[in-house]
């Protein structure tokens, strides 16, 4: 049964208020010990400078909320008890007049008092051209959204670093946790749980194995074929089928009953069923970040690491690298994402505050590899970079600076562009966050609709920030259709006015 209970308890209700230290990616956290010695040193001189932070932070977020309505077709604000650090669309759930209803995965990282989880979420999407400017720019940073819903609490076995659904079926979503596992999970089937200390973890599903140390962030899935894949504190990638565990009414997303299969008749199981890898490819020197998929090939992906490589791979011949390119940032890379519309574009993110774009056939297998473009507009570490499922050459990034840019490779071309004082290519930037902004996801069923999620440890505290937005289409349409809608428009206010 649906809950109407939002998609996080309050701090009373879930029996501790303080919120975990944010964790670096790609280093192991500090044990207890180390934080009690180091935190009494650094408290002066940390207090100052948060201080001085959040004001700036601050004055720039009301700056951005007074533009909301003339920025924004639509946003919807959603504070998280809990830092959420993924956040990705599930299936579509009915359509209606004024808005669709749709599945949204989150996770809630806790401080320990309380379980981690995995959130499964029912979201009301307002179709464009519905809300009023007035509405959406008057939330409360500190409440819920009546826009999402929890629907139902799975207990993880240690906290979600990363989720990825099956695009076959996206009710089969992937996780990463502080462990070598992958744990695959039918959110359909799993029982809603009530998540209080103590309570015994939900059971995956599947748990595919084979890496020799934690796999913690860099996880994909295939979307022409059920694989998985993976990468780790290892150095290694690591790849998996789940053909063979799914049910063929299971290809179907309005199919009911399980979808992965039962481990004996009764359908009982003691323990997760485990599956053992397809493939394992060896080629970086540190910790894998970050691992995509091509498009169009089951058997060729990309993975970018600590390292400061990209590796491009192909399983059909075997698992050493085809293209490595030893420096494809001048610090690690975090994010990687291969281009939908155009199988030889990659994008790559990194610690060094820049994206850069790859043409796979450019590269060789020498290491030598010069990216198209550098897009320079973060002033921080990206985390996330995602291109648009609407326009073959639209993306996102997201980093440590709070901002999300959105940017348009065919602009950087343009003279009109060029004199602008935007980095070239940047033609929108969602300022909402007021800390990092960890993850984001575009919405394949509705257009141009994003989902991002913030850390908002370091400058509120603690907790997270959700915010489902689409920016107006008078920003990314084409000038001259815009211009003419604005020129219909302004001969109507005319003409309405000239009545008596």
């Amino acid at each position: 049964m649906e809950s109407d209970e939002a998609a996080a308890a309050s701090p009373q209700a879930s029996g501790g208020t303080v919120t975990p230290t944010p964790k670096k990616r790609g280093r192991k956290p500090k044990s207890k010990e180390e934080e009690s010695e180091s935190g009494g040193k650094m408290k002066e001189s940390s207090v100052g400078k948060m201080t001085k932070t959040k004001q700036s932070v601050d004055d720039k977020y009301s700056q951005w909320k007074g533009l909301v309505p003339i920025l924004y077709d639509w946003l919807a604000n959603h504070n998280l008890v809990w830092p959420s650090l993924s956040c990705r669309w599930g299936p579509q759930l009915d359509q209606a007049t004024y808005k669709n209803r749709q599945r949204l995965y989150l996770s809630e990282q806790t401080d320990g008092s309380v379980p981690n989880t995995l959130v499964i979420a029912n979201c009301e999407v307002v179709k464009p051209r519905v809300a009023a400017a007035e509405h959406i720019s008057q939330f409360n940073e500190e409440a819920r959204s009546p826009f999402v819903k929890k629907y139902k609490t799975i207990i993880h076995p240690g906290e979600v670093n990363r989720i990825r659904e099956l695009p076959q079926n996206s009710k089969i979503i992937a996780t990463h946790t502080d462990s070598p596992d992958v744990l695959i999970w039918d959110v359909d089937t799993q029982p809603n749980r009530h998540a209080v200390l103590g309570a015994a973890s939900s059971r995956p599903d599947l748990i595919l194995t084979g890496h020799q140390d934690n796999a913690e962030y860099a996880l994909a899935m295939c979307p022409t074929e059920p694989f998985v894949l993976s990468g780790g504190k290892d150095k290694l990638v690591v790849l998996w089928s789940i053909q063979d565990h799914i049910t063929t009414a299971g290809t179907d997303s309005k199919s009911s009953g399980s979808i992965i299969k039962q481990i004996g008749e009764s359908g009982d199981k003691t323990e997760s069923p485990s599956v053992g890898p397809r493939g394992v490819y060896q080629g970086h020197d540190d910790t894998v970040e970050d691992v995509a998929f091509s498009p169009t090939s089951a058997q060729e992906f990309c993975s970018v690491g600590d390292d400061s490589c990209l590796i491009l791979w192909d399983a059909r011949t075997g698992t050493s690298p085809v293209t490595k390119v030893e420096k494809a940032h001048d610090a690690d890379l975090h994010c990687v994402d291969w281009n939908p519309h155009d199988d030889n574009l990659i994008l790559t993110g990194s610690a060094d505050n820049t994206v850069r774009l790859y043409d796979r056939r450019n590269l060789t297998s020498n290491g030598v590899g010069t990216p198209i473009y550098k897009f320079e507009g973060h002033k921080a570490a990206v985390l996330c970079v995602q291109w648009s499922p609407d326009k073959a050459s639209v993306f996102g990034s997201s980093a440590e600076d709070g901002l999300l840019n959105i940017w348009d490779y065919d602009r950087v071309s343009k003279k009109s562009d060029r004199a602008a004082k935007n980095p070239a290519g940047l033609f929108f930037q969602h300022a909402g966050h007021r800390d990092k902004v960890v993850d984001f996801h575009w919405n394949a069923a509705d257009p141009w609709t994003i989902v991002s999620v913030s850390d908002d440890c370091e400058t509120t505290g603690g907790g997270g920030t959700l915010q489902i937005w689409r920016m107006s289409d008078l920003i990314y349409r084409p000038e001259e259709e815009v211009l003419t809608e604005l020129e219909t428009f302004k001969s109507h206010v005319m003409t309405c006015a000239s009545k008596p």
